[in-house]
């Protein structure tokens, strides 16, 4: 038998947990440096247990634990859980926008597959929805949203037409859309975009070495626009069904 490998110290999010015992819980975490991960904190639900307190989502956290042999099996088994500090929990309608993410990942990352990069935004974005005004969120969350995709290479060229590569007329309106990519928009069309925007856009995320703040700014003035669009996009690479944050939040605003 192969003895067991130990990842050490690895900064890492839980995304969701559920039991897996009377006693046990299956976690899928977010780490820096191996992606997306399934952990056995076993005997985590346990009142005397010394994960009891740590293990929560939107916390910060550094992980240890161990991997069977060098074929790595699906679900690893955790050894050492500890607060990594900085912030507190999320609350309110940013608690709902920080669950959205966690959905985001869980629905669009592979496991075993590192996105260091996407790792440091999701960082920065959990600090600020704990820790700023909710002005933020919309820009924050679009500005994310346009990373993943971007990062996962779902995300066209957003100086040019996707399907005809024709270079964008700057004060002419285009739409992002699923399967076509970046088009002109149709005659009444809302939620669009000027193409000197979605050039701005561009810039930013092609700035060099890659930073949230530039894409963060970049959405400020644009969040309103973007979200539908970005929404549309994000729930065609998920498939169905619809992404259960989302619909909750639907069903928040409609009482």
């Amino acid at each position: 038998m192969a003895s067991a490998q130990r990842v050490s110290d690895e900064p890492a999010f839980i995304l969701h947990r559920y039991d897996w015992s009377e006693s046990s819980l299956i976690l899928e975490v977010f780490t820096r440096h191996r992606g997306r991960v399934a952990l056995v904190a076993k005997g985590a639900k346990k009142h005397t247990s010394n994960f009891r307190p740590v293990l929560l989502g939107l916390q910060p956290l550094r992980l240890s634990y161990t991997l069977a042999g060098s074929s790595s099996a699906d679900i690893h088994t955790l050894r050492g859980a500890e607060w990594a500090g900085g912030h507190i929990m999320p609350m309110g309608a940013r608690l709902l926008s920080g669950l959205y993410i966690n959905e985001l990942l869980l629905r669009l990352l592979a496991r075993d597959d590192p996105y260091a990069y996407v790792f440091d935004v999701y960082a920065a974005l959990i600090k600020l929805l704990a820790t700023q005004h909710d002005v933020v969120q919309e820009p924050a969350l679009r500005a994310f949203e346009l990373i993943l995709l971007r990062e996962l290479g779902l995300l066209p060229s957003l100086h040019v037409q996707t399907q005809t590569l024709q270079p964008l007329a700057p004060q002419a309106p285009y739409a992002l859309a699923p399967e076509v990519g970046l088009r002109p928009a149709e005659p009444g069309e809302r939620a669009v975009l000027t193409g000197q925007q979605w050039h701005t856009l561009e810039t930013a995320l092609r700035q060099e070495p890659h930073s949230f703040a530039p894409i963060l700014q970049a959405c400020a003035h644009l969040a309103p626009a973007l979200k539908p669009q970005l929404r549309t996009l994000l729930q065609f690479h998920c498939g169905s069904p619809m992404l259960r944050t989302r619909q909750l939040m639907m069903d928040l605003q409609a009482l």
